[in-house]
């Protein structure tokens, strides 16, 4: 693997202290071309790492607040009269940018968060019969604090599905923590960080991953996965955007590996951040337990 993706995740453990695994994680899903959602109590480090990742990739990063009050257009943009040519015309909001990081994301109501829906299934915003395109390397690191928080709305399935990986930051141990309450603040230091690689570099590891071989056996594996979820009754059935997520997810861990092809290993051991997430039990509005639901499905395999 290039010496410059290895080092992104090293170098993180000066800003992220502990947290080298989940920054491989959300590398390997951007990579990948997915969306991240990570979900955790306030102040461990998700907003942080996502701006990590804007400076490290050397990507344009839009940060969107996300609140009860926020709009759809204050997401995508609105189209304003121009007395001067006497035509509208369209102001683009912040998801036009390359890295998006959606912070708190289950603050605002789901009619606002459908704001991000056609974005992140199409790379497209489509409004007045217009339709302008996104970044091909437009990615959203979304946040969201746990759901029994005051004031916060449950993601609805279709927004959830959406996202290719999800997982969470955790608690420091106490040698990191003690770690960190020594050193610079955290924003302190990003702002000073230095980017690892280019768009170019982007561009170039993405096509490489897109080559990198999957056997037939594997396919099956994937849809073995897929048809047990769709014959249980304790959570629904995962899609064919799951599928495909896994297998474009285990490419890009293979890549990060230094392999050129996936093994059964890499599609298991992504599993509960990739599917655990859309394995929700009927009559619950949340998700508990992902990794948990995730094994369980590869026991029965």
């Amino acid at each position: 693997m290039n010496g410059k993706w290895i080092k992104l995740i090293e170098e993180s453990d000066k800003i992220l202290k502990g947290k080298r695994e989940k920054v491989r994680l959300v590398l390997c899903n951007i990579l990948a071309g997915g969306h991240t959602l990570i979900e955790d109590d306030p102040g461990v480090g998700k907003t942080t790492l996502a701006k990590y990742f804007g400076k490290a990739l050397n990507m344009s990063l839009s940060r969107i607040q996300f609140t009860n009050d926020l709009l759809p257009s204050d997401i995508i943009g609105t189209m304003i009269f121009d007395r001067k040519t006497s035509e509208f015309l369209f102001n683009k909001g912040p998801i036009f940018g390359e890295l998006i990081l959606a912070d708190e994301l289950n603050r605002a109501p789901p009619k606002t968060q459908s704001a991000l829906l056609q974005a992140m299934e199409e790379k497209t915003i489509s409004i007045e019969s217009q339709n302008f395109e996104l970044s091909d390397h437009f990615s959203v690191i979304a946040t969201q604090n746990p759901n029994l928080q005051v004031g916060t709305f449950d993601l609805p399935e279709s927004q959830i599905d959406r996202f290719s990986m999800k997982l969470k930051m955790g608690y420091a141990s106490e040698q990191d923590t003690i770690s960190l309450l020594k050193g610079r603040a955290p924003q302190e230091a990003i702002s000073e960080l230095e980017p690892f690689v280019n768009i170019d570099d982007l561009s170039q590891a993405k096509k490489i991953i897109r080559e990198i071989d999957i056997e037939d056996s594997v396919y099956s594996l994937v849809y073995k996965i897929l048809e047990t979820s769709r014959e249980s009754n304790e959570f629904t059935a995962l899609s064919n955007r799951c599928g495909l997520d896994i297998i474009s997810t285990a490419r890009a861990w293979a890549f990060l590996k230094n392999r050129d092809y996936v093994i059964p290993d890499d599609i298991i051991e992504l599993l509960p951040f990739t599917a655990g997430h859309r394995l929700v039990s009927p009559g619950t509005s949340n998700n508990r337990q992902e990794h948990q639901k995730a094994k369980s499905i590869i026991s029965q395999i």
